[in-house]
């Protein structure tokens, strides 16, 4: 009876946990969904591509915050806690996410309009550049011994819920209103339903309890000693970062750009490219416990290198072959055979950056390291995928993209074997 009251309180912790990751992953998909919409309100232009363009850097420069967030909320999270950092970046989100909901058009109140969306797009990168660590940090601490893996996978599951969500409510609209009126105000109304999940996901955590690991440790590090633990381990942050540029350039790939994608470059129907991405989500939620629960059995090292490879060997070709003749079941396929890539490595590829970070300063250390590889090639990934084609003309192009992040991560997962020791100074923080 005891085991199976503690199995519960475990899955109604991850859950806990998780909802939060839901909704900070759900607002940043909407934006990339309904990027055309959010152009013609926000960023109107002559030209259809400038508008786009700006509305996908704006998409972008979300993630440019994110390492400034690593570092300082990150350092919070490592001194005061894993469950008041959880709820701080969940009321920092919800800002942001309500700024953008509420703000209106450009024809109303001019260049305010688009200032105060990239303001609202900051606060919620700035949030979000410790929500990844600060979940993944959290599970893994809670984990069960020999199941890490598998704890630690729920982060990116919960995501794909989110994912799976805003495509889900998305075919709903398409279906019921015209193009039009999608285009002129129907986008805001996901953004809304956002709004109205905060109060239970808040609910959620504040019903958090802190993880026993960290309530054992007898001294927690300052901001300053955070940093300079931080700048000491930074061969580790570097092979952090090339781990993390496969999993999120796949992911954004896959998603957030997948409407665009299919829209602008393969002239396909709106509610045909939702439906691709919702099944992308249910195919990303199916494999990614299944994969680290792999990362358990294996190690880390062998799914990352096997799956890296893989996306390296195929990627462009898959690409080409859809480009070769667009349809629904060609970008379906092709979707879900890049959702198998992106799991496999990304199962393990987030409990290893746990594992390889000291202790005391785990949630700065994995946050930065996610942070810089978002902020400098995930986050602008449909922005770069959208340039590519247009200046070469090929839709195929955003599979070279990929193909450059499995070189990171496969670069990295060799760069594992040769590692670095951590380097916690352990003068500074004892115990």
């Amino acid at each position: 009876m005891a085991a199976v009251q503690n199995r519960r309180a475990k899955v109604m912790t991850v859950l806990r946990v998780a909802g939060g990751n839901f909704l900070e992953m759900y607002d940043f998909m909407v934006f990339g969904y309904y990027a055309s919409g959010i152009a013609r309100t926000y960023f109107p232009s002559e030209s259809e591509f400038a508008s786009l363009m700006l509305s996908l850097m704006t998409f972008g420069a979300g993630f440019l915050m994110r390492p400034l967030g690593a570092i300082l909320l990150g350092a919070y999270v490592d001194h005061h806690g894993r469950r008041r950092g959880l709820l701080l970046t969940l009321g920092l989100m919800s800002v942001g996410t309500l700024g953008i909901a509420v703000t209106p058009g450009y024809a109303s109140i001019g260049l305010a309009a688009p200032v105060l969306v990239v303001a609202g797009r900051l606060l919620q990168g700035f949030s979000a550049g410790v929500e990844l660590g600060g979940v993944s940090v959290y599970l893994a601490e809670i984990a069960t011994s020999g199941r890490r893996g598998f704890y630690v996978s729920w982060q990116s599951a919960s995501q794909q819920v989110a994912v799976v969500f805003a495509a889900f409510l998305g075919v709903t609209l398409a279906s019921a209103l015209p193009p039009e009126q999608m285009a002129d105000w129907g986008w805001r109304i996901p953004i809304l339903a956002g709004c109205l999940i905060i109060p239970v996901v808040f609910m959620l955590r504040r019903a958090l309890a802190e993880t026993q690991e960290f309530l054992a440790r007898r001294q927690h590090p300052t901001a300053r000693e955070v940093l300079r633990s931080v700048a000491v381990n930074w061969r580790l942050v570097a092979i952090g970062l090339l781990m993390v540029t496969m999993t999120t350039v796949s992911f954004y790939m896959i998603t957030a750009f997948t409407p665009t994608f299919g829209k602008s470059a393969l002239n396909l129907a709106a509610t045909d490219n939702l439906l691709v991405t919702l099944c992308v989500g249910l195919s990303n939620l199916f494999w990614l416990p299944v994969m680290g629960t792999l990362a358990d059995r294996l190690g880390r090292r062998p799914p990352l290198v096997f799956f890296a490879g893989l996306a390296l060997l195929t990627a462009y070709p898959a690409m080409a072959w859809l480009a070769g003749q667009p349809s629904f079941p060609r970008l379906l396929a092709v979707e879900l055979w890049l959702s198998f890539l992106y799991a496999g490595y990304n199962g393990a590829m987030v409990v290893c950056l746990i594992e390889i970070m000291p202790p005391q300063v785990r949630t700065a250390g994995f946050s930065m390291a996610y942070s810089l590889a978002t902020a400098i090639f995930g986050g602008f990934t449909p922005a770069i995928c959208s340039y590519l084609i247009h200046r070469t003309g090929n839709p195929a192009m955003p599979g070279l993209w990929l193909s450059f992040a499995a070189l990171c991560g496969l670069a990295a997962a060799f760069a594992l074997g040769r590692r670095p020791e951590a380097k916690p100074i352990a003068a500074e923080f004892p115990g």
